[in-house]
């Protein structure tokens, strides 16, 4: 008598058993006479060209992937306004202006303010400034401050590259959800 355990692997025998049989031998039999003619059309992989060695070498530039502020050489033009270098920096001269905010305005008149505030949202959290305060990387100096934006007067080295003076060009903080 057969014991308990093999039970299973006999029964899984006799059903192999039962798969294995000739019955789709014409199937079969087809499919060999009609692959038997046919080749494959796969065409052979191009040939790689080498491509020519060219040595970088990149050690006297400036990381590009460094955190800090690429500093203006501090040469001065034959004319235009020369930034003042040894300035002590204020806190929102250390971004971007693209990267500051204008989320706030406090006008002449409310509250017990005389002079007009703006609240500037940097990376770093809130900061307020008034006219004459110093902001972004250009050597940003805020002239005016309205009910919906602030006026900013950067001071830039000529952008067209021709001289070494540094030129103004002005720029425009507006509040978040105003009207422009």
């Amino acid at each position: 008598m057969i014991s308990l355990p093999r039970l299973p692997l006999l029964l899984a025998v006799i059903l192999l058993a039962g798969c294995a049989s000739e019955e789709h031998q014409d199937l079969k039999e087809w499919m060999r006479e009609s692959s038997k003619d046919l080749k494959g059309g796969v065409p052979p992989l191009p040939e790689l060209k080498p491509f020519p060695i060219v040595s970088y070498d990149g050690s006297n530039l400036v990381d590009p992937f460094r955190a800090a502020k690429i500093i203006p050489e501090k040469s001065a033009g034959v004319g235009g306004k020369t930034p003042d270098f040894d300035r002590p920096k204020e806190p929102l001269e250390g971004y971007p202006l693209e990267s500051l905010k204008l989320v706030g305005v406090m006008m002449p008149g409310t509250g017990n303010t005389k002079t007009p505030y703006a609240l500037i949202s940097s990376s770093d959290g809130l900061n307020y400034v008034v006219t004459g305060n110093h902001l972004g990387q250009n050597f940003g100096v805020v002239t005016a401050i309205t009910a919906t934006e602030v006026k900013i007067k950067e001071t830039v080295k000529d952008p067209t590259g021709q001289t070494a003076d540094w030129v103004e060009r002005s720029a425009i903080l507006h509040l978040e959800g105003a009207k422009k």
